[in-house]
């Protein structure tokens, strides 16, 4: 059993960072994406970055520049940094495993999700 641990996220003003991260725990973790989605009332589900297996990250497009995900060497912890953020990235925040695409989390499918960390953005 390949549970997903998530740490980090809290209030952090405007024009603040953050850093979300999900350790993995269990006998084996398959090869797969792991990465972050956010829920909101807003915007809905939404992948926001992901790893693939090899490690290439992947980045929704409208937080380029703004947000990067990598991992340590062991593989075990993955972490998304976030920088400048605002109202818009006030959500909560799950890490996740499976065939992932940034977007909608219509296009991925998730074989296995964390419990879900929050980010409030005060302006």
């Amino acid at each position: 059993e390949v549970d997903l641990v998530e740490s980090g996220g809290g209030s952090v003003q405007a024009g603040g960072s953050l850093s979300l991260s999900c350790t993995y725990s269990g006998s084996y973790f398959e090869p797969s994406d792991w990465g972050w989605y956010r829920q909101s009332s807003e915007n809905g589900c939404v992948v926001v970055a992901y790893l693939s297996p090899r490690g290439n990250p992947f980045v929704e497009e409208s937080r380029e520049g703004r947000f990067t995900i990598s991992q340590d060497s062991a593989k075990s912890t993955m972490t998304m940094n976030m920088n400048n953020l605002g109202p818009g990235d006030e959500a909560l925040y799950y890490c996740a495993t499976g065939r992932l695409y940034t977007g909608s989390c219509a296009r991925s499918e998730f074989t296995r999700r964390g419990q879900g960390t929050r980010v409030t953005v005060i302006s």
